[in-house]
Order: structure tokens, then sequence, then C-alpha cells
């Protein structure tokens, strides 16, 4: 039966890999937190239920069922957080630094697993790598602790408010958007820069992805060493990191900038705030819809047009090999960039005077075309499932489940049974998809020869 089990493992795919390893961890931290020692006293916890707050950990989500921070015990809380930790960094990198610090040899299968699953290029220094992704990790969990305790540990005490600043930095930095405050997430913080602006941080850095630190990091370096100017060293910059620097700008400023416009009159959400707290809580909206999940504001009182965009943001979410979910900035980017290519009459999608290879165009439609598809067959079942429930309400928990973001428009507490179970599926094909998708692409594109062509045929268009 071993054998079996090891030979069938053998011929798996990476991206059927990554599939059941979340299925998996689903499972058991589900069924951990169905013991009844990680509920409190006077509650119960319904199997779906627990397997709704494992995925939505897991996929680093944020959608809940139930209050957090009044529903679980310690015990619970410490498996939410392990399950949020273990989401962020990705299982593959978790189970490659394990075998390193025991000392065992990573398989040549596994290192190919790990290239493959992070999108890279070359074989070589991917152990150093993971060991760089999970310091980067920590470290930055650690500063953002650090930040929270100057106001969590006056607040709460030392103990309670040293574990609500782990606890809160963690689930920032994985962009899972659970929280262990109570009902109203951040709002009671929605005037403190403090809270604010620790967040933020660690969401737009969690979002960038680990190439894009290393890559500015390296190129400031080379600054502060008067190596290169400051001109030179942004021209340096590989082309990943200019996409994806330039487009997350772009959807930061221009989303907190129309959402500041949206909600200004709005005494629902922001309208009776002084300005400078309105440009705050606007920033943060934009920011938190990149999949991060926390609020500062009522979702269910933002105004169409903000939903819209939220809807949109949400929907795009972050960058590759960080924490956030979503089709991906440079998913984006590479549309944009190829529509703007065709409608140029050019051959090749160009950024920068540099080509972009054709498969990496390929895997954006199938990422874009795939997200889509998901989110408008998941919306039809909710809608089925809850016919109650207004239509706004519904695409934006699925938007927000899809793109592992975590906001909702108070719909989620009051889901159906089957309602659960289809925002679980939704949550786990969210966090799974993009990223087996993308990888599968790429792999097979490569593996095809570019000079592989079938007999051409004209069809009409428009």
């Amino acid at each position: 039966m071993k054998q079996k089990i090891s030979r069938l493992l053998r011929k798996m795919t990476t991206a059927q890999v990554i599939a059941l390893g979340f299925a998996m961890l689903i499972l058991v931290g589900g069924f951990l937190l169905w013991l009844p020692f990680c509920t409190v006293p006077g509650e119960s916890t319904s199997f779906t239920d627990a397997i709704f707050t494992a995925t939505t950990c897991i996929c680093v989500t944020g959608l809940v069922t139930v209050t957090t921070a009044a529903h679980w015990t310690l015990a619970g809380k410490m498996v939410i957080l392990i399950l949020i930790q273990i989401g962020g960094i990705g299982f593959i990198a978790i189970a490659s630094i394990i075998f390193v610090y025991l000392r065992r040899k990573i398989s040549l299968r596994s290192r190919k697993m790990i290239k493959e699953s992070y999108n890279l290029d070359q074989m070589s220094g991917l152990v150093k790598l993971v060991k760089r992704v999970v310091a980067c990790v920590l470290g930055a969990e650690a500063i953002g602790a650090v930040g929270y305790s100057f106001r969590f540990i006056p607040q709460f005490g030392v103990s309670r408010g040293i574990f609500q600043s782990v606890f809160t930095s963690v689930s920032a930095f994985c962009n899972a958007g659970v929280d262990i405050l109570g009902e109203s997430s951040l709002m009671p913080y929605a005037d403190d820069p403090l809270v604010n602006f620790v967040t933020i941080g660690l969401i737009i850095a969690a979002g960038l992805g680990f190439i894009v630190w290393w890559d500015v990091a390296e190129k400031f370096k080379s600054v502060l060493c008067r190596q290169i100017s400051v001109s030179r060293g942004l021209k340096r910059l590989r082309l990943h990191s200019k996409l994806v620097l330039v487009t997350t700008a772009c959807l930061v400023l221009g989303g907190a900038l129309l959402i500041f416009l949206f909600e200004y009159n709005n005494s629902e959400t922001m309208g009776n705030m002084p300005f400078g707290q309105k440009l705050m809580a606007s920033l943060f909206q934009s920011v938190t819809t990149r999949t991060a999940g926390f609020l500062t504001v009522d979702q269910g009182a933002l105004s169409g047009a903000s939903v819209l965009l939220c809807l949109f943001l949400m929907f795009v979410g972050g960058s590759p090999m960080g924490t956030a979910g979503g089709i991906k900035t440079t998913t984006l980017a590479l549309l944009i960039l190829s529509i703007y290519s065709n409608v140029r009459g050019k051959a090749d999608v160009e950024f920068q005077n540099r080509r972009i290879r054709s498969h990496y165009i390929r895997s954006a439609v199938v990422v874009m075309g795939a997200g889509l598809g998901v989110m408008m067959v998941m919306s039809m079942l909710l809608s089925a499932a809850m016919p109650e429930a207004s239509l706004v309400d519904v695409v934006y928990e699925i938007t927000s489940a899809l793109a592992t973001v975590g906001l909702s428009r108070g719909l989620t507490p009051n889901l159906t049974a089957i309602g659960k179970w289809i925002v679980i599926t939704t949550m786990y094909l969210g966090r799974i998809g993009p990223l087996t998708l993308g990888t599968a692409v790429v792999v097979r594109a490569v593996r095809r020869s570019e000079n592989t062509r079938l007999a051409a045929e004209d069809i009409m268009i428009g």
C-alpha cells in the first residue's frame, strides 16, 4: 500500500501536488478545529464551520462564519494562527525548510517542485531561496508585531497585547484578514494612524512578492554604496519588478482616489470623518481589497460605484510569489500590454524595450478566463442556493472568496449549509487556481517546441 501511494505521488505533477496538499491541510485543520477543546464552553462547532474556518485560514481568505475572538479557545486560535502561517508561506516551502533543518537531502523532484511552484526559470539556489522566503516572512511579521504592540499592549495588557499583536501581524502579512479583535475587525481603529499604516505596510509588502523585495533591496544597496545612481538603479530593476511596482502603484493610488471621491459624502462610511481620516480610510480600503480582508468602514454601506471598484481590485489581487491572492497584478499588466500591442499591430508584447515570451501571455489569458468563469458559475450557484440574498452581496462574497480577500457585505454569517460549501469550494479554487493554472501552462509551453504549428484558417471577428 505504501509503495502504491509513493508511486502515485511520484507520477503527480506539481499542480496536482499543490491541490492535494492544500486539501489535506484543510481536512487536518478542520478536524482539529472540530474537536471540543478548540471551542469555548457553551458553544459548539459544526463540521461545516470547522472546515470553513480551516479553509479560510489555509487559503488566507478571512471570511468567517463564527466570530473568531469569541468562538474559539486559545488552543483554537493557535491552530488558526498556524494554519494562516502555513497558508501564507506555502506548504511546499514549509515542507522544504523542515527537511533542511532535519538535515534531510531534498531530492531533484522536490527541487523541481519548488521551482515550478514559484514559477522560476532555474533550479540553482532553490534551498537558499526557500530559506530567504521564510526569513523574510518571519522578519516582516516580527516588525509588524512590534508596531502593533505600541497600541495593543497598553489596551489589552502585556500577555494578551503581545498575542494580539503577533496574531494581527501574521494575519495581515499573510493577507488572511482573520482577527481576534471582535465582530467589527479594525473599524474601532479607523482613526488610529499607527494601526492603519502598520497594516497597510504589511499588506503592501506581502502583496509585492519576495522577488521584487530582493530586487529592490539589491539596487537600493548599490545606490547607498554609491556604485550606481538612483536613476540607474531604477533602470536596472528586473522587468518583473517594474511591472509589479507600476501596476501596484496605479491600483493602490488610483483606487484610493476613486474611493475617496465616491465615499466623500457617504455618511454611512466616511462622510462624517475629518478630511485626513477620509484620506486614510480611502487608502486603507484600496489596500485591503488587495486580498487582505481587514476593514475600517462598513462594506455593506459602500456606494454602488465603490462596490464595483472594490470588485475589480479584489479580482486583481496582489503579485506573484507573495501571500496575496487574485489573478495577480502581472496578469492584468500583461493583458493590458497585449491589447495595446495588438491595437498597434505589433507581433510581440513589449515593455521597457523588452519582449515578453508568448507562453506568459497565454498563462495570463488562461488565469483571467478561468477566474471569470469560476466567479460567474459560483455566483450563480450561491444565488440559486440563497435566493433571498441580493445579487450584489452574492457577487461580492464570491469575488472575495475567489480572490482570497475576506471582505463581506454581511452575507458570510448568514450562509446556509449549502452556501458555506459553495464558498469553501470557491476559496479553495481561488487559492490553488491561479498558481496551478499558471504553472501548468508555462511548464507545458516550455516543453512544447515553438516550431510546432498547425495549418491556419481564417475566421471572422466582430
